[in-house]
């Protein structure tokens, strides 16, 4: 079981280092108006998008291989809890996804105001994912 876990963390940390820096990209995207630096964003954000897909997906096997091994977690609260912060950073990755090919179409509606809150979301997350795991107060 530490096999997994150990896996389990490593592509958290992959896939949040994706969840933290596509949005901060998006917020310089939307601040220039230089085509040749708009047109460097879309192939950053199209490369980080890969590698948040394959940290989340493998995050989520492992976190998924866990809860098979230690079925009883499903019945605790703070495991409850962190399974509904998952699927909302599940939500947001696909947004993220979304608003990427939005970019990409320079079909974007929102500023850098937008994104530098909207850049917040995982940490909020994160903080509180992280206080469960470690305090399972519930």
């Amino acid at each position: 079981m530490l096999w997994l876990k150990a896996f389990h963390i490593v592509f958290v940390v992959t896939w949040f280092a994706g969840l933290f820096y596509l949005p901060r990209l998006f917020v310089y995207h939307a601040m220039t108006e230089e085509p040749a630096v708009r047109a460097a964003y879309r192939v950053m954000e199209r490369r980080l998008l890969v590698m948040m897909h394959i940290g989340g997906v493998l995050a989520c096997v492992f976190g998924i291989l866990l809860l098979v091994q230690v079925p009883a977690w499903l019945g605790s609260g703070w495991m409850q809890m962190k399974l509904a912060l998952v699927l909302s950073l599940v939500a947001f990755h696909f947004y993220c996804a979304h608003l990427v090919g939005a970019f990409a179409r320079d079909e974007v509606e929102y500023g850098h105001r937008f994104f530098r809150w909207f850049n917040e979301f995982p940490t909020v997350v994160l903080i509180a994912t992280v206080l469960l795991v470690v305090l399972k107060p519930a």
